[in-house]
């Protein structure tokens, strides 16, 4: 007979619906303002506002932090050794490259961070999850 648990109101568990649940509510308990901020961040950097020609080889479109940024950022420095990543949508798109402006430095970091504020949430719902199922059941269910 395998062990069942009780979370909550729910009761007479298995162990795989009880992980279900406790990754249910630390994902609630985890979602806030950083998020929200996070894919805002992400979908600003979309390339969402058509331009006009590129050379070939170019990513079409550009976004609207870059576009802000160039804008209220208009400062260069003398060489170009700010690394920049264009095409946050994709990794298989994802290029690096050298500038010297800062604006462009700027608008082009701000998805990328989104990436990491999302990232950081998905590793911390992961960790509390197991940390707290592992309290939770008994030590021959344990992760």
């Amino acid at each position: 007979m395998s062990n069942t648990y009780s979370y909550g109101i729910h009761r007479d568990l298995t162990r795989t619906e009880l992980f279900f649940l406790v990754a249910v509510d630390n994902t609630m308990a985890e979602l806030g303002i950083s998020d929200a901020v996070g894919v805002a961040m992400i979908l600003s950097g979309s390339r969402l506002v058509p331009t006009r020609g590129k050379f070939a080889g170019a990513v079409e479109g550009t976004s609207i932090v870059p576009k802000l940024s160039r804008t209220l950022l208009p400062y260069e420095i003398k060489h170009r050794i700010l690394p920049t990543f264009t095409s946050w949508t994709s990794v298989m798109l994802l290029r690096a490259k050298l500038t010297n402006h800062i604006g462009v430095f700027v608008g082009r970091a701000v998805p990328g961070a989104g990436w990491m504020i999302a990232a950081a949430d998905v590793a911390t719902i992961g960790y509390k999850t197991v940390v707290e199922y592992n309290r939770l059941v008994k030590p021959e269910d344990r992760l």
